[in-house]
């Protein structure tokens, strides 16, 4: 029996996919949505802008759906090196140029973003680390920044499991928030909210994990850890795993 789960746990090892497609838990997997609509959020922003840019825009995907909206000059950055042709290729049909850069989860401050000071009046970044001082920096006067970040302590629980966390305590709404003020921004709404991800066993899980490796040890595999994902198996009765879900959006205008 044990065996038989460790072969089917094995076959969800697999290489990391191009961009951020998880369309293949749909039916593994459910997660609470946040009570705000980000969708919304950029179509308004949009509306009024003329020089964008879209902050670690993966492979592009979401930022098309406001293909309708985007100005002429609209950049991209990503800094995940597998994301960056697929995003290059993605987003080259719309003239959009993808730079490579990222910034570090920590010292977020420093490495210096790759453009002129008031640069964009727009900077939409999604789930990606930021400098609020080098946003005050490219954002021109009465610029907006429009963030949703994932929060820094979500899916604690991998440590519990695993023996290992990389949780990042400082990335949270109120500390994100006064970054943000002290940086020069006003603050104009903003929310947190935290729920659940919920996935139909083990097997669903590691699915996803595999779309994630950043969020387990760098050791991770299926036959090292096989100890922990029975006793997890085990625990959960072979049925459905939690984990805790955290995110948090805010909007700012450069004073």
């Amino acid at each position: 029996m044990e065996e038989q789960l460790l072969e089917r746990w094995r076959a969800e090892e697999r290489d990391q996919p191009e961009g951020w497609d998880f369309s293949s838990l749909d039916d593994r997997m459910t997660e609470s949505q946040e009570p705000w609509d980000l969708d919304a959020q950029y179509r308004q922003a949009l509306g009024n802008a003329q020089h964008v840019l879209d902050m670690g825009t993966g492979g592009g995907e979401y930022l098309l759906r406001f293909a309708d909206l985007l100005p002429a000059d609209t950049t991209a950055t990503e800094g995940w090196q597998p994301n960056i042709s697929v995003a290059q290729r993605n987003l080259a049909p719309h003239g959009i140029e993808v730079i490579e850069y990222g910034a570090p989860d920590e010292d977020v401050d420093s490495v210096r973003m790759p453009f002129a000071d008031d640069r964009f009046d727009l900077v939409l970044n999604r789930h990606e680390s930021y400098s609020p001082h080098e946003l005050a920096r490219v954002i021109a006067p009465s610029g907006t920044v429009l963030t949703q970040q994932v929060g820094g302590d979500e899916c604690a629980e991998i440590g519990g499991w695993f023996g290992q966390t990389g949780a990042l305590p400082h990335v949270n709404f109120a500390q994100f928030r006064e970054e943000l003020q002290d940086a020069g921004f006003s603050v104009i709404d903003g929310a947190e909210h935290v729920g659940v991800y919920t996935f139909e066993d083990v097997a669903a899980l590691l699915a996803y994990l595999q779309l994630v490796p950043w969020e387990t040890p760098d050791d991770f595999s299926v036959d090292w850890y096989q100890d922990r994902l029975l006793d997890l198996h085990r625990r959960s009765s072979g049925g459905p795993i939690t984990m805790t879900r955290k995110r948090f959006w805010l909007k700012g205008v450069r004073q």
